[in-house]
């Protein structure tokens, strides 16, 4: 018998499928706040696509990477010094990646139904 996957296994995959091009987005945009050549309006899509990956994340249950995702937008929001944006977000994403990697497997691992023959009932 051939395992499957969940209807929310695929959709979270789908979801997962996603996000490498918006990791390397991110990079991008923290090396240009860490050379002070990142404009406002840059900054501004990021956070709304952080506030978007974030409500995607938490509608899939892939808590990890939701919570990930509502720091960074918080920290983006945040008023204070460019290289505490900069360290933060970069430890941020470097743990959102983590994450994603964990949500990946999990995803991708065929949920095997509990064996209820064997086990007698008692009344």
């Amino acid at each position: 018998m051939t395992e499957k996957l969940t209807p929310r296994q695929i959709a979270q995959l789908a979801f997962l499928d996603t996000l490498p091009p918006k990791f390397e987005r991110l990079k991008k945009i923290i090396e240009l706040l860490a050379t002070h050549h990142a404009d406002e309006p840059a900054v501004r899509s990021v956070q709304r696509m952080t506030d978007e990956l974030k409500a995607q994340a938490s509608q899939l249950n892939i808590t990890a990477l939701a919570e990930n995702f509502g720091y960074m937008g918080m920290l983006l929001r945040r008023p204070g010094g460019q290289q505490t944006k900069v360290r933060g977000l970069g430890e941020l994403l470097a743990g959102a990646r983590i994450n994603f990697e964990g949500a990946c497997r999990e995803a991708s691992t065929p949920v095997t139904p509990p064996d209820v023959e064997g086990e007698k009932i008692s009344s």
